[in-house]
């Protein structure tokens, strides 16, 4: 089997990207010939240099490091996306299906009709709301609040929710009209990462001609034994610093809790976070680097989304380690987490946290939690492989039903004739 993968970075920057790459390279260990398309001319992980995987690059720039004007324009439509991507599945084909991992930063919703009219099943994984959502968060950034509009309903395009600007949102509205349209009775092939996410974009996505289907985030634990979260001294988190993600939240409940709060990552908040008393700041590390300092510093990672984020990676890769998780019970990973058991899963709210945190200060709690993370995780792991058997899996049932589909159709042709 031969798949095309569509992401627009080669390396790691989130956790879209960082998905793709693990996706490509495990199906390539799974035999399957694997060819990675990456829009933006830039770093390449070495997860690629595999030697099934062919890299090829659409050499676009990230719109929106354009001027304003080009930027709009492109991120509605973007004609040179569409012709560059069609020629390089030209120079790709034959192949089998198409995987989309993101879209919204440089190929923009001209992409579509070129995937579709490539013949074969396209898939596109879900690490957001883009499908549906303009601002792709379904989060009202003017209130500080989860959104309860319908997307693209007249209340929708009048809230001034974009976390930029009302001319920025007002972009995203025409760039969202322009999916829809370009999506028009057009098949796409749609892969949640978490129950919560499905059920929720279940409701949004009424006029596309989807079909669903979940598969896990691919999870790589680090192998050894597991961490031992309660020698750890201080609470973690890791991700970008936004007040959406609850970073601030963190540090004002480990402040009330008496625990220090160790931040990894960058952000707006970042210099508010860094004048908190008992916070220590690390900046962004790699992900290899992120493993190591949580399993000799972490007592437990916060996740504390204000925002339904849909499959935050650290989550995972924290249990996997076992080390407890304080989630918020908005977050998609939330379901991983058993709470009480191996960590707590609570409103994100400072007082709830403060108490989970409070919690966090008896180490035999602690290294209870931990056990009982490392043990169900090693009952269900979301490895790698166990991705890319989903995965691989999925295509076969659904190319089988596209031949049965064809075939079917044919034998009705030849009837009628």
């Amino acid at each position: 089997m031969h798949v095309v993968i569509l992401a627009e970075f080669a390396a790691t920057s989130g956790g879209a990207e960082k998905v793709a790459l693990e996706s490509a390279h495990g199906l390539a260990e799974r035999g399957l010939t694997v060819t990675y398309l990456q829009a933006v001319e830039g770093p390449v992980d070495p997860l690629l240099d595999h030697p099934r995987i062919q890299r090829r690059c659409l050499g676009l720039p990230d719109i929106w490091s354009r001027n304003a004007l080009a930027a709009a324009v492109s991120g509605v439509w973007h004609m040179t996306a569409a012709e560059r991507l069609e020629a390089a599945l030209a120079e790709t084909a034959p192949f089998d299906c198409i995987h989309v991992h993101q879209w919204t930063r440089s190929l923009s919703p001209s992409v579509f009709p070129v995937l579709s009219a490539a013949g074969v099943p396209v898939f596109l994984t879900l690490h957001d709301y883009f499908l549906a959502c303009p601002n792709g968060v379904y989060y009202r950034f003017d209130r500080g609040e989860p959104c309860a509009l319908r997307p693209m309903s007249a209340a929708c395009l009048a809230a001034p929710c974009d976390s930029k600007s009302r001319a920025h949102k007002l972009v995203r509205v025409a760039r969202t009209a322009a999916l829809r349209q370009a999506l028009r009775g057009r098949r796409l092939d749609v892969v949640h990462v978490c129950d919560a996410s499905r059920a929720r974009m279940g409701d949004m996505l009424g006029g596309y001609a989807l079909a669903h289907h979940r598969v896990d985030n691919p999870v790589r634990a680090v192998p050894g034994p597991a961490a031992a979260p309660e020698r750890g001294d201080a609470v973690a988190y890791v991700g970008r610093l936004t007040r959406e993600k609850g970073a601030d939240l963190v540090a004002e409940a480990a402040a009330a809790a008496g625990l220090p709060a160790l931040f990894i990552g960058t952000g707006p908040l970042e210099a508010e976070l860094a004048a908190r008393p008992g916070v220590e700041m690390l900046g962004w590390q790699s992900p290899e680097a992120v493993q190591g300092i949580l399993r000799r510093r972490a007592r437990a990672l916060a996740a504390p989304s204000r925002w339904f984020e849909t499959g935050p990676l650290t989550v995972y890769e924290a249990l996997a380690a076992g080390i407890p998780v304080v989630a918020s019970e908005r977050s998609g990973a939330a379901e991983k987490v058993r709470h009480g058991e191996t960590g707590f899963v609570l409103p994100p709210e400072a007082e709830a946290l403060t108490q989970a945190f409070r919690a966090l200060r008896d180490d035999g709690r602690v290294a209870a939690l931990g056990r009982a993370a490392h043990a169900r995780f090693r009952e269900a792991p979301m490895s790698l492989d166990a991705h890319a058997r989903a995965v691989h899996d999925l295509y076969v049932q659904v190319l089988r039903q596209a031949s049965c589909a064809a075939h079917h159709a044919g034998t009705e042709k030849f009837r009628t004739v």
